[in-house]
């Protein structure tokens, strides 16, 4: 029931009522922008499914809207008169959130109740209005359904993908919305990265080749590097797209911002009813037993207390270690991952055991069996494990915001006698008002109030 899919960027300054002349900048991108809004009128579909960044993005669930009515505007950019409000396909959202509990994958309802429960944001974010706001002038019969994707991997979130498609019952378009790097320009929202561009092409090049596997596990490094906010809702669109036959057409690509604008179409679609689902799981086994086996020094040993703790192994501590090690005392947090999202995460700010390695074999512990936001780690969990252990450097006082930089430094926020930290460059976390929110969140404190920030730096072992 797919009619056709289409990877829209989202930046409001396409749209004339903010750019005002500025969007002019990126005339392939607009015009190509307008062609899928013309597309979409051609196709005449029922629902239009979007899938964004922007809205609540939660480590272990996917979040929907779910009220009759949805509503959003461009406010936070200074535009409220910028609106946008659609009728929500409540049949397929609540298919949607039922099967979705079948693979693991929890759908939070994002109505008034969770909105005030959870302290966010239920409207349509920029992520969902500005790609409509490029179909609208040509065609308005649709219904909406608003998903904003957690932090999944990507083969689960590709399985999230296939069971959207199941659920379709009438004619629909999927969005995946998305910017590429974030990281092009030093004047740019992210300072330059050479892997800015890199990423971009080879984003671009493995869509239009359709090479799913490569797609699937992409370079986990050149992505961070890239900083963009667009992958995660690609991996779902693939998944609305297994056991299709299709034909990928790059639009268009421009960045004069310092951010990069795909415009794609996944059109011309027939099904063969071919899944791809098993064999990547096939495939996720195999690479994940294989990074297993090349874990570093610092992960390996977190892995090796757990599984000490399980009554798994007898030794712990082995030659492998260094002198780094053995001789450095250092604050070191120890993050788990399931399936891409959180399992634990436990660390010290400051040493307090008599050494790196002793630091790691007590948080590694506490991560995976005292974290109190999760159940204590079963056996059957641990080769689904991946660990990261970030050695902390020491913290420094700031004087402004401006001195912050989420992808390079964590913070610390102060009030008298809590405290609130966060760790750099974690996933869903791409600004500093952002950061602060959650640290303050974490450590209890008002985040309107007067507080002490610090920030720090981490050697991050994955």
């Amino acid at each position: 029931m797919i009619k056709a899919a289409f990877l829209m960027p989202h930046p409001p300054i396409l749209l004339k009522e903010i750019g005002q002349g500025s969007e002019l900048q990126c005339p392939d991108v607009l015009y190509a922008l307008n062609s899928v809004g013309q597309k979409i009128a051609e196709l005449k579909p029922k629902t239009i499914v979007v899938i964004t960044p922007h809205g609540p993005v939660f480590s272990d669930g996917i979040v929907i809207g779910y009220d009759d009515m949805l509503y959003g505007n461009l406010k936070k950019f200074g535009y409220p008169q910028v609106a946008l409000e659609k009728k929500n396909n409540m049949d397929l959202v609540n298919k949607i959130i039922y099967e979705s509990g079948k693979i693991d994958v929890p759908c939070l309802k994002l109505d008034d109740e969770n909105a005030d429960y959870f302290q966010i944001e239920k409207a349509l974010d920029h992520g969902t209005i500005v790609p409509l706001k490029f179909i609208e002038p040509y065609y308005q019969d649709y219904r909406l359904v608003q998903i904003t994707y957690g932090l999944f991997d990507s083969v689960k979130l590709y399985e999230f993908g296939k069971v959207i498609q199941k659920c379709l019952t009438d004619e629909t378009v999927i969005i995946a919305s998305g910017d590429m790097s974030h990281s092009l320009k030093e004047d740019g929202p992210y300072r330059y990265h050479p892997s800015g561009l890199i990423y971009d092409e080879k984003m671009a090049e493995l869509l239009e080749k359709k090479d799913l596997n490569s797609l699937m596990f992409f370079d986990g490094k050149l992505q961070k590097e890239a900083a963009e906010c667009g992958k995660k809702s690609i991996d779902i669109m693939l998944g609305t797209l297994d056991g299709y036959q299709y034909e990928a057409t790059k639009y268009a690509y421009e960045g004069p911002f310092g951010v990069g604008y795909l415009v794609m179409g996944f059109e011309n679609l027939s099904f063969t009813e071919k899944s791809h689902v098993s064999a990547l799981k096939k495939h996720q086994v195999t690479q994940h037993e294989m990074d297993i086996k090349n874990e570093n020094r610092f992960v390996a040993l977190a892995r090796r207390s757990i599984e000490n703790f399980l009554g798994l192994r007898d030794e712990v501590m082995d030659d492998t270690l260094t002198p780094e090690m053995l001789e450095t005392r250092a604050g070191v947090f120890v993050s788990l991952k399931k399936n891409g999202a959180l399992r634990g995460c436990i660390g010290t700010i400051g040493p307090t055991e008599e050494n790196i390695a002793l630091e790691i074999v007590a948080n590694a512990i506490k991560a995976g069996f005292e974290d109190p936001r999760f159940p204590p780690l079963e056996v059957e969990e641990l080769n689904q494990l991946k660990i990261s252990v970030d050695v902390l450097m020491q913290p420094e006082k700031v004087n402004s915001k401006s001195e912050l930089d989420p992808h390079k430094y964590g913070v610390i926020v102060s009030s008298g006698y809590k405290r609130g930290l966060l760790l750099p460059h974690l996933d869903g976390i791409d600004t500093v008002e952002e950061q602060l929110r959650i640290a303050c969140h974490k450590g209890s404190i008002d985040e309107k109030s007067s507080y002490q920030i610090e920030r720090f730096e981490v050697v991050r072992y994955e």
